[in-house]
């Protein structure tokens, strides 16, 4: 479905909130926001900057701003701020513009976003302000009586234990945090046993990981749902069985241009809502730290207006 076009017909300029995270890619956010908010007004926006010393306080900035009235909320930074724009739009009819400038931008590369390009993502946005953007589903976690919602990945399992580890890390920057990360991990991870319900389907699914995908791509490209559609009204689920560590070690570089699904271990099925029970397992969703298992997993088709 198709929003509204976000055009402004009055001629009264749009207002339009800037949320800038100054920790993402290590302090690089915050020169591509400045540059983003001086482009935006050049295009004759009215701009609101919002920038916080701590994720926390930018998330009641963003809060306080948006129920004062805006007419688009744009993120600048990585999933992390992707993650704070969709919770905080959720809701609400109010478009979310992304600006690009994290390690990974999974959800910016789900989306077709110009990345490393802070001029190109503005004109593309601004752009999307005129004919409307689009509608693309959302997924909603449910653990512990409290909803998060996701844009992209959520995962339980050895890829969120990767992220735990990344995450305790001030060293290396980029990518190759999470690779080095990846292989610390896999020396003493060990397959997990969960209880999942899918659709109403109950079984008990060894596995090295699960993810509940609205997107394709998780740490800054691996493909694991490479046909993972974000307006189709499902979500993919992701199943990597038991492996060996030689073994997972070979399928891991296919995982990056999405050659690994047709691997005997992988399995990929489409649900509307998932349930997963295990022990000890933190799940991660747009590389934000959710919640201990269980959750519950399902799609809200439509449920997040985007300027894409």
């Amino acid at each position: 479905m198709k929003p509204p076009a976000a055009e402004n017909p009055s001629g009264t300029p749009m207002k339009i909130a800037v949320a800038i995270n100054p920790a993402a890619s290590f302090g690089g956010a915050r020169p591509a926001g400045h540059q983003a908010v001086a482009h935006i007004r050049a295009a004759g926006r009215d701009v609101v900057v919002l920038e916080a010393e701590s994720y926390g306080a930018l998330r009641s900035s963003v809060e306080r701003t948006l129920a004062e009235g805006v007419d688009a909320l744009v993120v600048v930074g990585g999933d992390g701020m992707v993650h704070l724009g969709v919770n905080a739009l959720a809701g609400l009819q109010i478009p979310l513009g992304i600006v690009p400038a994290g390690t990974g931008n999974d959800v910016a590369r789900l989306l077709g976003l110009p990345l490393n390009d802070t001029a190109a993502a503005c004109r593309h946005l601004l752009g999307a302000l005129k004919t409307g953007g689009r509608k693309i589903d959302a997924g909603r976690v449910t653990a512990g009586g409290r909803n998060t919602y996701f844009a992209g990945v959520l995962s339980a399992g050895f890829d969120a234990a990767v992220n735990e580890r990344a995450n305790s890390w001030s060293w290396p920057r980029g990518k190759s945090r999470y690779n080095l990360a990846m292989l610390r991990e896999l020396g003493s991870f060990r397959p997990i046993t969960y209880t999942v319900t899918a659709d109403d389907v109950t079984w008990s699914q060894p596995a090295l990981l699960i993810s509940v995908a609205n997107g394709q791509s998780i740490g800054g490209g691996m493909k694991i749902t490479p046909e993972a559609v974000p307006d189709d009204g499902w979500l993919d689920m992701f199943v990597v069985k038991p492996l060996t560590r030689l073994r997972f070690l070979a399928v891991f570089p296919k995982v990056f241009a999405g050659k690994h699904t047709s691997h005997p271990a992988v399995e990929i099925r489409r649900v509307r809502r998932v349930h997963l029970e295990a022990p000890g397992v933190v799940a991660y969703a747009d590389g934000e730290r959710i919640a201990e298992l269980p959750v519950d997993v399902e799609v809200v088709p439509a449920g997040l207006w985007v300027l894409a």
